[in-house]
């Protein structure tokens, strides 16, 4: 039994509408749509290990600001999202921060850095 499923590249600015056909097994057998070869690219990851940037915030103690915006350095399994969201919850940095400052190393064990977009400097 063969699926299909559609997607929409954002690999460029071209934003293809791609088709995918998978067999019974999940297997892709096909991929259609695409003007460049980074929708395939994009389609292959997007099917078998679909990833995202995170951006969020997490607490700082004693900072100008209560919040630090944080974001990974990498993509991270879309699958770990909301728990990598609730252990950031658990964090609360020490102002000052600075901008770059990893946040929390190897989260979850992705091998994946979060780290502060901005500096905080102490209240």
């Amino acid at each position: 039994m063969t699926s299909r499923k559609k997607l929409i590249c954002v690999r460029c600015p071209q934003g293809c509408e791609l088709t995918t056909s998978l067999d019974g097994y999940g297997a892709i057998t096909k991929i259609s749509g695409n003007i460049c070869k980074l929708g395939i690219e994009y389609a292959e990851t997007e099917l078998k290990d679909p990833r995202r940037t995170l951006t969020t915030t997490v607490k700082v103690d004693g900072g100008a600001l209560p919040l630090c915006p944080v974001w990974s350095e990498k993509p991270v399994p879309k699958d770990k999202i909301t728990e990598i969201m609730r252990e950031l919850d658990k964090i609360t940095i020490k102002a000052p921060v600075s901008a770059g400052q990893v946040v929390a190393e190897n989260i979850l064990n992705t091998g994946v850095n979060i780290t502060a977009s901005r500096g905080i400097i102490i209240r």
